[in-house]
């Protein structure tokens, strides 16, 4: 490996990536080479109602910031909901998923530390290739060529509308909110 240098990437700059939905794009800011493999982030526009698979990553640890709308997160057992500022960490091997359950395009801020998750979505903006577009053992290779693994559908599907502000209701929930290692802190007062 070869020291990083220092970069700056201005409003609006990184690499673009169109998601496979309506609206659904992301920027990639910091990509693994650029940063010696140390992190990868990019930043994703989330239509509201979408979700991602339930998931973990074998190699690296994730962080979320949530820069606008309101998404649900699933940290192992526990599920937390956070506005702008939130932010969540999930650890290697823990299964995860998050879903942009406001009444607005969700916008989050997503850290691969170190780089290789990333690699996926690095991937995918370098080749254009789609999931849709592969086999089934093409799709296990390029999982685990980033050690990615999926565990299942995501299990937030249910959480729209009166269920999702009934169930925030009920917890209490609180924003901005901090999840760490499936629990949750309040932000203080």
């Amino acid at each position: 490996m070869t020291a990083a240098k220092g970069l700056v990437v201005p409003a609006g700059g990184g690499k673009h990536l169109d998601m496979m939905a309506p609206g659904r794009f992301a920027a990639l800011k910091l990509v693994g080479h650029e940063t010696n493999e140390s992190i990868m982030l990019f930043e994703e526009t989330l239509p509201i109602g979408t979700k991602s698979l339930f998931h973990l990553h074998r190699d690296s640890d994730e962080v979320a910031w949530v820069l606008a709308g309101e998404i649900t997160f699933k940290i192992g057992d526990e599920v937390a909901v956070g506005g702008p500022g939130t932010c969540a960490f999930f650890p290697r091997n823990v299964p995860h998923a998050w879903k942009s359950t406001g009444a607005e395009t969700g916008r989050v801020l997503f850290l691969y530390t170190p780089a290789k998750a990333g690699g996926l979505v690095e991937e995918q903006q370098r080749t254009g290739r789609k999931f849709a577009s592969m086999s089934e053992r093409e799709m296990a290779e390029f999982l685990d060529r980033h050690g990615w693994e999926i565990v299942g559908p995501s299990p937030l599907y249910a959480l729209d509308g009166a269920d999702r502000v009934a169930s925030r209701r009920q917890r209490g929930a609180l924003d901005p909110i901090c999840v760490i290692s499936a629990r949750s802190v309040a932000a203080p007062e």
